[in-house]
């Protein structure tokens, strides 16, 4: 029974030493692997998109921004209501 419980403690040691070296290295590959797939992904989409036509140079254009409107004097705390005390 003391035998077993060496060898099963020795192997979860090593196997946790193990992993110690073994998981970084497996992440950052799967981490390469994703970033390559999402820059191949943003090329694609980046060729395909259609190229801006450029504006014209001589020409100006406003867009009109509406000016903010100032809150009206009666209205600034909602409606007033009257309170009587009752005893």
């Amino acid at each position: 029974m003391l035998k077993f419980l060496f060898i099963t403690i020795l192997i979860l040691w090593l196997i946790r030493i193990i992993a110690r070296f073994l998981l970084p290295l497996i992440f950052q590959r799967v981490v390469n692997k994703a970033q390559q797939q999402f820059g191949q992904q943003f090329q694609q989409q980046y060729q395909y998109q259609r190229p801006q036509q450029p504006k014209e140079k001589d020409k100006i254009h406003i867009d009109h921004i509406p000016e903010k409107q100032k809150p009206q004097r009666g209205q600034q705390g909602g409606e007033f209501v009257d309170f009587e005390e009752i005893k």
